[in-house]
């Protein structure tokens, strides 16, 4: 090979990774101007104050508002929207009881839609996602196995996003009565965790707003009841992610 071939062979070298470069920064720069253009990082930004908003809506539909609750949850876990505002809007609006039902209902219907949706509607499109993804594998081999019992961990044990994950159990072969009650019982520790924080939250803002003030005991009962949720949560979820991580490590091994 001659000194003219060489040059022709390193410049055809370069120009791959140069093309590259350059079709990145063209990109970049073109998600850049469309982000001026149509306000994409205020419109990603301001999701959590469409929530927001959408919270102090519901607030004041009187006994619509948790039949309106539980229907922007299930659209929100569908939508792939975050829930956590939502489970701690309904701790402030609805208080402890009633706002952990309603956060229930709500969450574990948008998990059984997005569950069918992934199972009948949209299978091609759920697998692209997972393609490739080692953990979820390992996931669907212990599924298959063992059911409802790796459903119900991997919801005290978030190792993998919650609202794919809905999607990715339609393509596994654990059935629909498992997944919801599994589902289910699965998402309650962090529920009542959630809510609790937003109903001490709201009942903070309503003493900011009234200008009083709670006695010495309730303040107590308030941070004992809170240390309390949030150790319980933490220690389950600790065990599950711990037995999870031992069944995924069988099926990877």
């Amino acid at each position: 090979m001659n000194s003219s071939e060489k040059s022709l062979t390193s410049r055809k070298k370069i120009s791959k990774p140069l093309k590259l470069i350059l079709l990145g920064i063209g990109v970049t720069m073109l998600i850049i101007l469309a982000g001026k253009l149509f306000n994409l990082s205020d419109s990603f930004s301001s999701i959590q104050d469409y929530l927001r908003e959408t919270l102090d809506w519901i607030a004041n539909l009187g006994y619509w508002g948790p039949v309106a609750f539980i229907v922007v949850y299930i659209l929100a876990t569908v939508l792939f929207l975050p829930g956590s505002i939502l489970t701690l809007g309904a701790g402030a609006i609805f208080g402890i009881f009633t706002g952990s039902i309603y956060v229930s209902i709500g969450s574990v219907a948008g998990a059984t839609c997005a569950f069918l949706v992934g199972r009948y509607l949209a299978r091609g499109w759920v697998a692209k996602k997972i393609a490739g993804n080692q953990k979820f594998k390992a996931i669907d081999e212990a599924v298959a196995r063992e059911g409802w019992k790796i459903v119900g961990l991997t919801r005290l044990s978030p190792i993998f996003p919650f609202n794919l994950l809905n999607y990715s159990f339609g393509l596994t072969k654990v059935s629909l009565r498992d997944y919801v009650v599994a589902s289910w019982i699965g998402m309650i520790p962090g529920t009542i965790m959630y809510v609790y924080i937003g109903s001490l939250a709201g009942e903070l803002a309503t003493l900011a707003l009234e200008e009083r003030s709670k006695t010495t005991g309730e303040w107590i009962l308030y941070g004992v009841g809170l240390v309390a949720t949030v150790a319980v949560t933490v220690y389950v979820t600790k065990i599950a992610r711990k037995a999870l991580n031992e069944k995924i490590a069988e099926e990877q091994g």
